[in-house]
């Protein structure tokens, strides 16, 4: 008989992979499944990009690298963190990785021992905690407030750091919320943590060029480069390159934090994909003028889901400041039934009732700790945002 070692049950299949995974069983059912769970961009890989990646191929570029990643895409992450960011990395420092999960994953695998506590702000991204629970550690969740706009709080902060603890978790723009941290919001949280040296700081902007209004991104290492020597800071070219598909992600950090992960590195998948690398390269290299013309469109679809969902009774949603996600909330349905008579007690109920009654499939909010909202992305056309709200407007309709 097959053993499955216990450390798997520690954590729990992702959720937003496991229901795009539903979604594509039932279409193949023959259902009509409105989808609203991808957390990727619905725009194709531009043509410079792909055309990088055949040059790549036709050169004969498929043969292993340096497990790190090339030395000419290692430099394009370089000179993009110092332009962008004005982050100053040596070439020992950087990193690439199949995405920028493999980073997170090799991060905590190498510094986290049994009982070391991993701060997690919630709303968050699923993949978090679990990913410090493999690395036995132990995820510190703090439950964040849709009046304060989701963003984790200085005193919040400073109450859940212990001895114990190693690693602060950022997002920002946040999965699912779309809140980000503004640069006077970074340097609270700095303040906080240059009295606790002991605590590193991973920051994950997977969607920095995603925000919206003519918000400014900062990164917490930029605002605070003090803190620059025990900060993680962790990109890819997945939502801004529309490259989920290519698995690059890649950070910049102190060289000793840099040369553990690559030697963890080495002996689990080696390097990322050659052909991904020089397309990756090519995607930081190249022009960037689509990346504003892609972000006004996910702005027009923001403003577009916003508007409808807070017509609809009982789901109030506020206007997130950038990625590509709704949180709205739920909670004025809890204790309505459906018409088989299941009490909606929480936002499980609520899209599970979205799915069986009306075929639309979006993300329960417990999976991104807090149970009062759920997630819908954007990262669909305006015609199908239209008629998710629609049919949520059906469902909410059907309880009583």
């Amino acid at each position: 008989m097959l053993h499955i070692a216990s450390r798997l049950n520690r954590i729990k299949p992702s959720p937003s992979s496991m229901a795009g995974q539903r979604a594509r069983a039932l279409r193949a059912e023959g259902r009509d499944i409105v989808g609203l769970t991808a957390g990727e961009p619905d725009f194709d890989t531009p043509a410079h990009i792909r055309e990088a990646a055949t040059r790549a191929m036709t050169a004969g570029q498929t043969r292993y690298t340096d497990v790190g990643g090339t030395a000419a895409l290692r430099e394009a992450i370089r000179e993009k963190f110092a332009r962008e960011n004005g982050l100053d990395y040596n070439a020992d420092e950087v990193i690439v990785s199949a995405g920028a999960k493999q980073i997170i994953f090799n991060a905590f695998m190498c510094t986290l021992e049994a009982g070391d506590e991993v701060i997690v702000p919630a709303p968050y991204w699923v993949s978090y905690p679990d990913i410090a629970l493999l690395a036995d550690g132990v995820p510190v969740i703090i439950e964040g407030r849709a009046e304060q706009g989701f963003k984790l709080q200085p005193d919040a902060l400073e109450r859940a750091i212990t001895p114990r603890t190693r690693w602060l978790v950022l997002n920002g723009p946040n999965n699912p919320s779309g809140a980000n941290y503004s640069r006077d919001d970074l340097v609270a949280l700095a303040d906080v943590l240059n009295r606790h040296p002991h605590v590193w700081i991973l920051t994950d902007d997977i969607y920095e060029h995603l925000l919206y209004d003519g918000r400014s991104f900062d990164t917490i290492a930029q605002v605070a480069p003090e803190l620059k020597e025990r900060t993680l800071t962790i990109n890819g070219v997945s939502k801004a390159y529309a490259m989920t598909g290519w698995r690059i992600g890649y950070a910049g950090a102190p060289a000793a934090l840099i040369k553990a992960m690559t030697k963890l590195q080495s002996q689990s998948t080696s390097n990322p994909a050659s052909v991904s690398q020089a397309a990756a390269l090519a995607a930081l290299t190249g022009p960037q003028d689509f990346i504003t013309v892609n972000k006004q469109r996910f702005e027009t679809r923001r403003n577009l889901i916003v508007d409808a969902l807070n017509q609809i009774d009982g789901i109030t949603c506020a206007r997130p400041d950038g990625a590509f996600y709704v949180f709205p909330s739920c909670d004025a349905l809890f204790g309505l039934r459906t018409p088989e008579g299941q009490v909606i007690a929480n936002s499980d109920d609520w899209v599970m009732h979205l799915l069986n009654a009306q075929n639309l499939a979006v993300l329960q909010g417990s999976a991104y700790g807090i149970g009062a909202h759920f997630r819908i992305s954007f990262a669909a056309n305006e015609e199908k945002l239209l008629e998710g709200c629609r049919r949520i407007a059906l469902a909410r309709a059907q309880l009583d």
